[in-house]
């Protein structure tokens, strides 16, 4: 309920009209077909809007209002330069449009809209960035062992943007190929290091910002040389190991059983150096030149082979090993079961008479 103000009969028209006045200034619209001017800014606008320089700037504005609002921009508070900027406007939104974007149109831009008395308006602030210039200077301080300590100053022109580190690189002067050893290094000096000894160096120093590295670098004038150190190399000197070793059997003999007909092996293992000369004897009878038995001695592995054993055949087998540091022997028991062969017996029969 609105509360007319105190005024006399003759003044009913103005008081009634200075009413709906304040009505409509509040309320913001008049028998339903003028509505308050309301500019909706997008959220990406709300904050800081960056561009690169180069790019097309393209800004869509909404807002309400009936009748169609007069729309007016401005920049920094002055008007705008249509040769550079362009602005088109329909009933429901204004568009802010630059071709081609330059560090200059960087600023706060305001847009208003306005029906009568009543406006709204709305701040854009607008950065425009670009990569920046080089470090302004750049320090050989020292140079120690394998070592190399820098200082640089910021760049003049940081294109618009805080500086966000700096890349640094080194440079063999024999192939004059470039290595970054630093990236995103937040700091104005820096030590590089485990440099090659007797070579020269060269640095540089480039700039980085959102738009990334800067064109140029800071690069050094004087060359930082690695120093040889007098130190000569002299190999360690080693000691012949003896090698030399009496014999030892990491495999004895085994006792066996053999059946009687039935060629069977003994197997054992020797080591020793120089290599020994292996004997195998049959109860306490080195064994010679006899085709019943075969000796075999391979890689440390001593055989002997008894080809078709009978009883008589059974006994203490000995192998022996020896060189010049010594002897080991081993002994096992060999056992032939089964009957004699008839021609055998017979054999021995004959040569008892």
């Amino acid at each position: 309920m609105t509360v007319l103000p105190q005024c006399t009969s003759g003044d009913i028209e103005i008081c009634k009209g200075q009413q709906l006045k304040s009505q409509r200034e509040q309320v913001g619209f008049q028998s339903g077909f003028e509505y308050r001017p309301k500019i909706q800014l997008p959220r990406n606008l709300r904050t800081v809007f960056v561009k690169s320089v180069g790019e097309t700037l393209n800004l869509v504005i909404p807002f309400q209002g009936k009748p169609k609002p007069q729309v007016t921009w401005t920049k920094n508070g002055q008007p705008l330069d249509t040769k550079q900027v362009g602005v088109r406007n329909s009933d429901k939104d204004t568009i802010l449009f630059i071709r081609k974007c330059e560090r200059k149109d960087s600023g706060k831009y305001e847009v208003t809209v306005k029906i009568d008395t009543l406006e709204d308006k709305a701040t854009i602030d607008i950065q425009i960035v670009e990569k920046p210039g080089p470090p302004q200077s750049i320090k050989l301080v020292d140079v120690w062992g394998f070592n190399v300590a820098l200082e640089w100053t910021p760049p003049k022109d940081d294109g618009n943007s805080e500086i966000t580190g700096y890349t640094v690189q080194k440079s063999d002067k024999k192939t004059g190929e470039w290595f970054t050893v630093l990236e995103h290094y937040h700091h104005l000096n820096c030590t590089v290091s485990d440099l090659i000894m007797g070579n020269s160096y060269f640095f540089r120093v480039f700039a980085e910002n959102r738009c990334g590295l800067s064109e140029q670098a800071a690069v050094t004038k004087s060359v930082a040389q690695i120093q040889k150190t007098g130190i000569a190399y002299k190999p360690p000197e080693y000691k012949d190991h003896n090698f030399s070793e009496a014999p030892k059997f990491t495999q004895a003999l085994q006792d066996r059983s053999a059946t009687t007909g039935y060629s069977t092996k003994l197997l054992c293992a020797v080591r020793g150096n120089p290599k020994p000369r292996i004997v195998w004897m049959k109860n306490q009878m080195e064994i010679r030149d006899d085709p019943k038995f075969m000796q075999i001695s391979s890689q440390g592995v001593c055989t002997l082979e008894i080809r078709k054993p009978c009883p008589f055949d059974g006994g203490v087998y000995t192998c022996k090993a020896v060189n010049a540091h010594g002897e080991a022997a081993v002994n096992c028991k060999l056992d032939v079961k089964g009957k004699q062969p008839s021609s055998i017996l017979i054999q021995a029969g004959l040569e008892t008479k």
